[in-house]
């Protein structure tokens, strides 16, 4: 029994240790995306607040088109390490082949239905002088959102083949160009004229062009991706791939959106308890969101990893992956969740200064800090479903928890129960909870009658 019971923690090791080496680059790509949001932030604010608010408010906008084409574009990599899990790398180069213009066409659909929101921009309840400012930013960052998916679609191919350090250094380099470039443009340094926000507009744009180049001509281009390229670019459009492309992914992207907009939604009721409710939950959301790509990497990997062994037919060993990958994010989380609890107040401080704001910050971080696992194992569980391709019912499920149980009990402590921002917290901690229980179930079922057939 002994024997077995250690033979087990081998294999489990063994398991953990590939998705680690795979995560990691994820996950520092990943976290300089965020450190790039926040970079923009900083420097932005230094122009005043009128662009600052401009700035947040059509970041407020982009985002949920931003995030349907995130979710879409994943069924790249869940397809991709599907066809290379089975050893067919003609099938890979034919995913990646649609991908690719599915990746254009959510590119062209997110910046154009920002275009063909500029004249509704004043009916959203901004003030007058914070509309003004963000429409010549709004027509920049919607026109870098096209090259943001193309990049995007590029790093998942690539991978889902086991190849994700090149994509992470060329992103990792995207965002160090876009702080030089606002230092340039929006201050008006080498020469150049301030423009201010319209030069963190450019910056963006023109960043994001680049690092899509470098992606598409890494993912074009690699030796070590040569294997996996179409035999024929110019062959016939298959209907079936793209069918299978949005069949995998579209459901994921509506997840993304309305998890997304649970969130916004909160951020809205924290509005209507006070502008310190808003800005701790800010914070506050700022910090979860910052530990949450480290669970995200791992459950990139995991969902890349689920899918190399569902495509080898490596049912036993997909099961490893899903749950290792699971007790992986668990644990960091915890680590993030004790730092929470124990420095919720100097963290609170290194933002601001109001002492009510830094008080309640820290008040949130503590329930943030009982969320954290349970963020770590939704995330996981959800990302090794997608790994099977099983998408629809986990994206009903994620919708049901944030939309049926997080809001509505967060409303009902908040505002019946007097509970406050607290309160509102409290019921997303609740509705994480519900997703990780039910997604982890599900994944538990789902992969023994796979294995059982």
């Amino acid at each position: 029994m002994r024997l077995l019971i250690m033979r087990n923690i081998r294999l489990w090791l063994r398991e953990s240790r590939p998705t680690l080496a795979l995560g990691l680059p994820i996950m520092a790509g990943m976290v300089g995306q965020m450190l790039m949001g926040l970079a923009d932030t900083v420097m932005i604010g230094r122009v005043g607040v009128v662009p600052l608010a401009a700035s947040a408010f059509v970041n407020a906008v982009a985002h949920l088109p931003l995030v349907f084409g995130l979710g879409l574009l994943s069924a790249i990599a869940v397809l991709t390490s599907q066809a290379y899990g089975a050893k067919r790398p003609d099938e890979a180069g034919e995913i990646w082949r649609h991908g690719l213009m599915v990746s254009v066409a959510a590119g062209l659909f997110s910046a154009l239905s920002l275009a063909a929101l500029l004249p509704f921009l004043g009916f959203l309840g901004q003030p007058p002088e914070v509309v003004t400012e963000a429409r010549p930013y709004l027509v920049l960052f919607g026109a870098s959102m096209f090259p943001a998916l193309v990049a995007h679609g590029c790093k998942q191919f690539s991978e889902a083949l086991k190849h994700p350090w090149a994509p992470t250094l060329i992103l990792i380099g995207g965002v160090l160009l876009n702080v030089w470039l606002n230092w340039i443009l929006i201050y008006g340094n080498w020469g150049a004229p301030a423009l201010g926000l319209v030069g963190a507009g450019w910056a963006t744009l023109i960043a994001r062009t680049l690092m899509a180049l470098g992606l598409l001509g890494y993912a074009l281009r690699a030796p070590a991706l040569r294997a996996f390229q179409p035999a024929r670019w110019r062959a016939v459009v298959s209907r079936e791939k793209l069918q299978r492309l949005f069949t995998v992914g579209w459901p994921v992207g509506v997840q993304h959106f309305f998890e997304v907009s649970a969130f916004v939604l909160a951020a809205l009721m924290m509005g209507w308890i006070s502008a310190d409710a808003l800005a701790a939950h800010q914070i506050a959301m700022t910090c979860a969101a910052m530990t949450f790509m480290f669970a995200l990497g791992i459950g990139t990997a995991v969902c890349i990893r689920v899918g190399h062994a569902f495509g080898a037919a490596q049912f036993a060993r997909m099961r490893r992956i899903g749950f290792g990958g699971v007790a992986l994010a668990a644990g960091l989380m915890g680590a993030f969740g004790v730092l929470f609890m124990v420095a919720g107040k100097p963290i609170a401080q290194l933002f601001i200064a109001s002492p009510s704001v830094v008080n309640l910050t820290a008040q949130l971080l503590i329930v943030a800090a009982v969320f954290q696992v349970a963020d770590g194992v939704q995330v996981v569980s959800i990302s090794a479903l997608r790994g099977l391709a099983d998408v629809r019912v986990p994206a009903l499920v994620a919708v049901l928890a944030y939309w049926f149980a997080a809001l509505p009990i967060g409303a009902a402590l908040a505002f019946w129960a007097g509970r406050g921002a607290v309160g509102i917290w409290i019921g997303l901690a609740f509705g994480l909870g519900v997703a990780a229980c039910c997604l982890l179930g599900r994944f538990h079922l789902h992969t023994a009658r796979v294995r059982a057939h």
